[in-house]
């Protein structure tokens, strides 16, 4: 099997998909079967990401939205994509309406807690490319918001909606980041220091917003690298192990796949 005819890059998202099941990337990103259906926390994060998309748009020609104007825009995209998506699978407890509320509260508290920081805004959804040494496979992908400080400083903000708060190693330790670090770097940013941070808003009953600051060494990218060479590795010696003991196996969009797959016989 040549993968170069099923995959053309990879990114943060598609090397966690392998390193978590190999069957689920490969039934997504090679045999490119259609999700059973959509996860709500997948469309409400993907709005919720639209919604502050535009805020920063917004921010980086000087007007500054109200936190009305805010939570309209994201009541607005969250009733097209319910109207677009009737196969959106609501979790328990959880409904259009449900979802409406709590994305606006969870966007007042963002705004609330936003700091006035200094920061010029230099990018939205930034699409980055790059390769590395000895890899045949671009790596690529988007960063949610590139911001720089009075010092010159690059901060990168990957926006986060999560179930609970992050702890100290799932921040400094995260992939994405270290993926988003390496991309600057290889796209003119190699003399900059480069920090990064997750915007979080955090779905408790009472929602909430915490940031977290991390920096990148070059440890932790070879460490990236070592992981993206090795996945790459497998990939294309057509290594897709199944994983049916992962936590995410509840809520996969591929179960009744999964499991033809793996009765068959």
């Amino acid at each position: 099997m040549n993968m170069h005819d099923h995959i053309t890059h990879l990114s943060a998202s598609s090397i966690n998909d392998y390193t978590e099941c190999g069957l689920l990337f490969k039934l997504g990103r090679i045999d490119k079967v259609p999700m059973e259906f959509t996860p709500d926390t997948l469309e409400f994060g993907s709005v919720i990401h639209k919604a502050l998309a535009m805020f920063y748009e917004e921010k980086m020609t000087g007007n500054i939205l109200s936190s009305k104007e805010l939570c309209d825009l994201f009541e607005t995209h969250w009733e097209n994509a319910a109207a677009s998506r009737p196969d959106i699978k609501y979790g328990k407890g959880k409904s259009f309406d449900q979802l409406r509320t709590h994305g606006r509260e969870l966007l007042g508290a963002y705004y609330r807690s936003l700091p006035d920081d200094p920061y010029t805004v230099l990018a939205v959804e930034e699409y980055f490319e790059f390769h590395i040494e000895g890899l045949d496979v671009p790596i690529i992908g988007y960063i949610d918001l590139m911001e720089e400080d009075e010092s010159g400083t690059i901060i990168i903000t990957d926006w986060k909606t999560a179930a609970k708060a992050y702890t100290f190693d799932e921040v400094n330790k995260n992939f994405q980041l270290t993926l988003y670090t390496m991309a600057m770097k290889s796209n003119g940013y190699f003399k900059r220091e480069i920090l990064c941070k997750f915007d979080c808003l955090i779905k408790t009953k009472v929602p909430r917003f915490e940031q977290y600051y991390t920096l990148r060494t070059r440890e932790d990218e070879q460490r990236a690298i070592t992981r993206i060479t090795q996945t790459w590795e497998a990939i294309t010696k057509g290594v897709f192990t199944p994983n049916d003991m992962s936590w995410k196996c509840k809520g996969c969009v591929y179960q009744n796949a999964c499991k033809k797959y793996l009765e068959a016989a």
